[in-house]
């Protein structure tokens, strides 16, 4: 299709993928028209790996039992028992311990083994990759780097099978997602201004935060 020149699905009010094939006319910009072999081989990929079958499955049994009456931490763990997953991960920023250990008490009353790794595990240098004093959050004093990539190892040798992020940073959090050996979802997505609940400045962009 001429017009289409890559994924925006955002701008769309017609949303045809979620009706019924034949039943809406995809916009120009939709990527269904236009991308009909790459989206054929990925639904075959629900189909024939197994794995991924079983997370999909389990995923859209997990949405369709809680829509709109469980908490995230709820489903979180429906999410674990579909899957059979004994053993959770917290990966965790060092600022929300108090959040990471409510959490890790809740897992254990619901009957999970949980194992839980702070960001600053290691205790490397900020300097050690580069970073110069004058970038430090407070220059002239040690700051331990962030070490997603050492979580996601810790976590992997403790035989974690599904992994929750707790307020990692920006970049960390992919990081921690490109290294995870577990299946990983988001239980708090930080942000320091908002109480960790980023949503608010797009809900507020007309007005507070036009700016934006």
């Amino acid at each position: 299709m001429a017009d289409y020149t890559g994924p925006v699905c955002a701008t769309c009010n017609v949303r045809a993928c979620s009706a019924e094939p034949g039943t809406k006319t995809p916009p120009a910009l939709c990527p269904m028209p236009a991308e009909t072999e790459l989206l054929q081989a990925v639904e075959r990929s629900y189909i024939e790996q197994e794995e991924l079958r079983r997370l999909a499955l389990e995923s859209a049994r997990t949405e369709a039992a809680h829509y709109c009456r469980a908490t995230r931490i709820e489903e979180v763990m429906d999410f674990a028992r579909r899957i059979g997953a004994e053993r959770l991960g917290i990966a965790h920023c060092v600022g929300l311990m108090r959040e990471a250990r409510l959490a890790y008490d809740i897992f254990r009353a619901g009957g999970f083994h949980v194992n839980t790794v702070c960001c600053k595990v290691g205790s490397i240098s900020k300097e050690a990759i580069g970073l110069t004093d004058g970038e430090k959050i407070r220059p002239g004093q040690f700051e331990a780097l962030c070490s997603p990539v050492g979580q996601a190892a810790l976590l992997a040798k403790a035989g974690t099978q599904l992994n929750v992020v707790i307020g990692l940073c920006v970049g960390h959090d992919s990081l921690f997602f490109m290294h995870s050996e577990a299946p990983t979802t988001v239980l708090v997505a930080k942000d320091r201004v908002l109480g960790h609940n980023p949503a608010a400045c797009l809900y507020t962009s007309h007005s507070y935060y036009s700016r934006l």
